[in-house]
Parts: C-alpha cells; structure tokens; sequence
C-alpha cells in the first residue's frame, strides 16, 4: 500500500468488498450484499473482480482507500469499516 494523500489498495485485503452492506445488485448478488459477507466478486487474491467495469455498483466506487478507512493493516480496516457500518444502520424497532 501507498502511504501517501492517494493510496493504492492494500494487496491481499477485500475488507471495503467484505464489512460494508451494498444494497444495489452486483452481479451475482441481485439483492446487494449484507455487511460482513464477502462479495461474490471479490477474488481469491482479494482483488475485485468487476473494478473499472460499469456493473460495479456507485458505491464500490465511492469507497475511496484512505489512511483513515485502511490503516496499518486488513484487520484494522474490517474493525474501522465495521463501525462505520454499525454507525450508520438505519435503527429497527
């Protein structure tokens, strides 16, 4: 990964294609995907598998990598990805 105001995805990471929830289909995913589960897109070597193609939802491509969101490490990334998501939640009764 880059350490600079632009980073590069972390090689071997997928955690911005495994903690957030889509709800906007995905090829092979026609009803999005829940927060937590692992895109059907996403590669064995973490890499996605429609990056730069038109199907690729808006929000996959909005989900910019920062040293925020990414940190030192994949485990940071779930852990600060998931808060995020549990943050913004819309709230059952």
């Amino acid at each position: 990964m880059t350490r600079s105001a632009s980073l590069s995805c972390r090689l071997d990471c997928g955690a911005c294609c495994t903690a957030p929830s889509i709800t906007s289909p995905i090829p092979g995913m026609p009803d999005g995907k829940p927060a937590g589960v692992r895109c059907v897109q996403l590669g064995d070597d973490n890499l996605c598998r429609i990056f730069g193609k038109p199907e690729r939802p808006a929000f996959c491509g909005g989900l910019q990598p920062s040293l925020e969101m990414c940190g030192p490490n994949r485990e940071y990334a779930m852990h600060w990805l998931d808060t995020l998501e549990r943050a913004t939640c819309p709230q059952t009764d």
